[in-house]
């Protein structure tokens, strides 16, 4: 099916840390040509007069609960709600039912997401203790990365054992994610608040349990296992100040061998808030404090941190509305990460450039994905604009995700996404979605 022809003119165009103002013209699915005033004709004219155009963003970190979870999230409604965000292409993570732990397994949901997902996708092969093997037939050209989490997390896919672990840094060639918090002293750390507490231990603790400690050991076992066999290492979510000694800003991105990621939520929030959100800004590692959040941010600004993604990990309401225990960790972000960071762009925080290259250029860069991540001609058309001046509030009537719930439910953001095209396919418009062509498989140049 052939796609229309689009031009968007007079667009502020934000790309490779240069804001300018010029007209894109798309065809075919591809950025066919940037450039002043362009002439030529088009299917679709969008005039992005007083707008912002950056890629597309690539979330390399989300659980879209399909198969087995699908009263939570499926990928159908999530790549819906990531679009309406801004995210143009996701990474999505193993720990489903059943879980993506064979090659047959993980291709299902390829098959899923080529039928339902408006978005671009690829998905995480998943490790365990046992299935070494099965990781190693996996294909480097047509699949993100291999997911180890080294500490137990939704799931239980927990890879503790020593001789696993070695076999998976030392022989795996491609990228491998982790989930780092060390199990052991999060069961001692456990133990130690249901003697203080019982079954009733406050939300509040929930840092203090899955603790700085916790998460160091694991992340630090991971690089040093990582620089024993040069492996590609790639730590997700990192929620501690502690943590950012472990990573460095000399080596170019290209040729680090060892990177790290932030979630928006982790940018945000802090401790402070579990006061008024409880459980629903529980997470796993966990929200800690301020300066946590604050030196984070500055590790993202400095560059030993590399990329900006989500963890967007939806529950119900019902299954949020639970004691410590028993209330799972997770919540949606994709519908609203890229204007939380706008948020904080207009606070002075961060520049555009530097969203755009955390949350864009980086991931493409990381994970090596072909023709994406960049407004560039002959790349594919993965684009967003925003209004940074049209300010709306979120609340449950305009949150897309299937679990019809936000963290940020209450928060007025001063930016809004208005249209997202993803591959060449003008996907969503002004609060509508055009869900006639489906997004496509991410492709890796390794």
């Amino acid at each position: 099916m052939k796609l229309p022809s689009i031009l968007i003119q007079n667009a502020n165009i934000v790309n490779e840390d240069k804001i300018f103002q010029a007209d894109v013209l798309i065809k075919d699915g591809k950025i066919a040509k940037i450039g002043e005033k362009l002439t030529e004709e088009a299917d679709e004219t969008i005039d992005a007069t007083g707008l912002h155009l950056l890629p597309g963003v690539i979330d390399d970190q989300v659980h879209f609960r399909e198969p087995g979870l699908t009263h939570k999230a499926e990928i159908y409604t999530e790549a819906k709600a990531a679009v309406a965000g801004g995210i143009t292409s996701f990474m999505e993570m193993p720990n489903t039912v059943p879980q993506a732990v064979t090659q047959e397994l993980l291709e299902d949901k390829y098959k899923r997401a080529e039928e339902v997902s408006l978005a671009n996708y690829s998905f995480f092969m998943g490790a365990t203790n046992d299935n070494l093997e099965e990781v190693l037939k996996t294909n480097p050209k047509n699949v993100c990365g291999i997911k180890a989490f080294m500490g137990s997390s939704t799931g239980n896919m927990l890879v503790d054992d020593e001789a696993t672990l070695e076999g998976l840094f030392s022989k795996v060639p491609m990228l491998i994610a982790t989930h780092c918090e060390d199990e052991a002293t999060i069961r001692a750390n456990t133990e130690a608040y249901k003697e203080k507490y019982g079954e009733e231990v406050p939300i509040a603790c929930h840092p203090e349990i899955r603790s700085a400690e916790a998460c160091y050991k694991s992340s630090s076992m991971a690089v040093k296992l990582a620089k024993k066999h040069n492996t590609r290492l790639h730590i997700l979510h990192i929620s501690t100040a502690k943590e950012l000694e472990l990573f460095e800003n000399q080596t170019p991105l290209t040729e680090k061998r060892i990177t790290a990621e932030a979630c928006v939520h982790h940018l945000w929030f802090s401790e402070e808030d579990y006061a008024k959100k409880g459980t629903l800004i529980k997470w796993n590692p966990a929200v800690k404090t301020a300066n946590d959040r604050d030196e984070i941010f500055k590790a993202v600004l400095d560059g030993r941190i590399d990329v900006i993604a989500t963890d967007h990990a939806p529950h119900t309401l019902e299954e949020k509305d639970n004691s410590y225990f028993k209330a799972p960790s997770g919540g949606p972000l994709v519908q609203h990460s890229l204007v939380t960071m706008l948020e904080m762009y207009h606070a002075g925080k961060i520049t555009l450039e530097k969203i755009v290259e955390k949350m864009c250029h980086n991931p493409a860069i990381l994970f090596e994905i072909e023709k994406r991540g960049y407004i560039r001609e002959n790349y594919f058309a993965d684009i967003v604009l925003v209004d940074l001046q049209d300010a709306w509030t979120v609340s449950r009537d305009n949150v897309h995700s299937k679990c019809g719930w936000s963290p940020f439910e209450g928060q007025t953001f001063k930016s809004s996404v208005k249209h997202t095209i993803v591959s060449g396919h003008h996907a969503y418009k002004d609060g509508n979605f055009n869900e006639s062509v489906k997004g496509k498989r991410l492709t890796f140049d390794r």
